[in-house]
């Protein structure tokens, strides 16, 4: 029987740990990527946010051995470290047990090093500058065009997945008459959000708290850090587009003034950057020196939710990773749950060989419903991390669940269960977690210190949800 050969779109993270995958089964696997190689070019300013890593992921990248690897390059972040505008600061643990934390990798870092792992098998193929302009439902055929010489083809294999994230071709086309009644859904917050930088001491060294992901939660909007290997931080601002303390205000007069006479950034475009952040990240603002250069050169993300269903067009083609469930970043699971579809897809070719049908129509059925719920998580962590954060009722929460962990190591809060949990599918998380929040949010309220409460009769509530 000769060898199936597998078309992926896309190699970014899923599509090149799925190449690993497919060719550890002896499946070929040919990646075709509509940018250059990452390996050989100079990744742009402004798109390189990190990723944080937790237990989904790590449990695909130990699966094809990868995990000790990354890991080592890693940085541990074991809490939120909450940072008040007087610059008084406060660590909120992500659990109370041993040994459970989040990652910080670098995205182009873990992506060149899947390309890498990937290449060590003869039967993968990466094929750079090669845009996936439209794809052929009927017969399985993905057009592409070179991006240097202009030049279409039509390329086919056994299958194709698509890996090319949200704004993905194959996707387009299954919605522009592929498939007949295709659902499909696009969600934007009114927030963006824009990549800005702490870097090290002199000595290389981090100027803040290093085993921590640090938030300026200031309720309408916030900025993030995580922290590199190199002692730098990636910092996240998230403001609303337009209105009141958004891009569009910081930016009006330098937007203004290119527009009219071609000018770079003004005096006065500065003096306005450095009083908001001096207003509103005191503590920050002195370990950024490169703010203005950073603020007005990267460019502005947009942030959104994407669904759609059916994600397969028979045994022909399978959307995989954001190409079918993009979501927000605020859970951390954007990548994670990108991995963990690369294994449940695995797992399915494991039982069912490759009978791409029926292998594509039971990762939908499994999959649908729990994307859907990291998505539905992921929005409402957004406005948690921005407002909740700051809130007394919701501070004394994470203690008590912290409490709770680590008395009785079955306790798991809802964020343990989606970042910690693994075994558990995300509608679960969501379903218990959103109870057991509900009950100690309602416990919180009726107390000023989490000393007061039973530890043991709170357990046995929980139990009841």
């Amino acid at each position: 029987m000769p060898k199936q050969k597998v078309t992926i779109i896309g190699a970014g993270l899923s599509g090149s740990l799925l190449a690993i995958y497919l060719a550890k089964r002896g499946i070929e696997a040919e990646i075709y990527e509509s940018r250059g190689d990452m390996r050989k070019e100079e990744m742009s300013a402004g798109r390189s946010i990190n990723l944080a890593l937790s237990d989904r992921g790590i449990a695909a990248l130990r699966e094809v051995e990868m995990d000790e690897y990354m890991l080592a390059e890693a940085v541990p972040m074991h809490g939120r470290m909450i940072h008040a505008v007087d610059g008084q600061t406060k660590l909120l643990p992500y659990s109370g047990r041993e040994g459970e934390y989040i990652n910080s990798v670098s995205r182009s870092g873990l992506n060149m090093a899947l390309m890498n792992e990937a290449e060590k098998y003869a039967g993968v193929r990466f094929y750079f500058n090669e845009k996936c302009v439209d794809f052929d439902c009927k017969n399985g055929g993905a057009i592409l065009e070179n991006a240097e010489t202009g030049e279409r083809k039509i390329i086919k294999g056994d299958t194709l997945i698509a890996t090319d994230g949200a704004g993905s071709k194959v996707r387009d086309a299954m919605l522009h008459g592929g498939i007949p009644r295709f659902n499909f859904s696009q969600q934007w917050l009114e927030h963006g959000y824009k990549e800005l930088h702490i870097s090290p001491g002199d000595d290389g060294d981090f100027l803040m708290e290093k085993n921590a992901l640090h938030i300026w939660a200031r309720r309408a909007f916030m900025m993030i850090a995580l922290p590199n290997f190199d002692g730098s931080f990636t910092c996240t601002l998230f403001l609303a587009h337009t209105g009141e303390n958004s891009f569009e205000q910081l930016e009006r007069q330098h937007l203004a003034g290119k527009m009219s006479s071609g000018r770079r950034r003004s005096v006065e475009d500065e003096k306005s950057l450095l009083d908001f952040f001096q207003t509103n990240f005191p503590d920050a603002t002195p370990l950024m020196p490169t703010l203005t250069e950073d603020f007005f050169a990267n460019p502005i993300g947009n942030l959104g939710t994407i669904k759609c269903f059916p994600w397969n067009v028979g045994g022909k083609s399978l959307l995989l990773g954001d190409s079918a469930h993009a979501v927000v970043p605020f859970y951390g699971q954007g990548m994670n749950a990108s991995f963990e579809d690369c294994r449940i897809l695995n797992g399915l070719i494991q039982r069912h060989g490759t009978d791409w049908e029926k292998v594509f129509d039971e990762y939908g059925a499994l999959r649908k419903e729990n994307t859907d719920a990291i998505a539905q998580m992921a929005e409402e962590n957004f406005y948690e991390m921005r407002d909740a954060v700051a809130d007394p009722i919701f501070v004394r929460k994470r203690e008590l669940e912290t409490k709770l962990e680590h008395a009785f190591p079955d306790y798991f809060s809802k964020y343990s269960m989606v970042t910690f949990r693994e075994d558990l599918p995300y509608k679960v998380a969501k379903q218990k977690g959103n109870a057991q929040d509900k009950l100690l949010m309602e416990i919180c309220a009726g107390i000023d210190n989490i000393s007061e409460i039973d530890l043991n009769e709170v357990m046995e509530k929980v139990k009841t949800v």
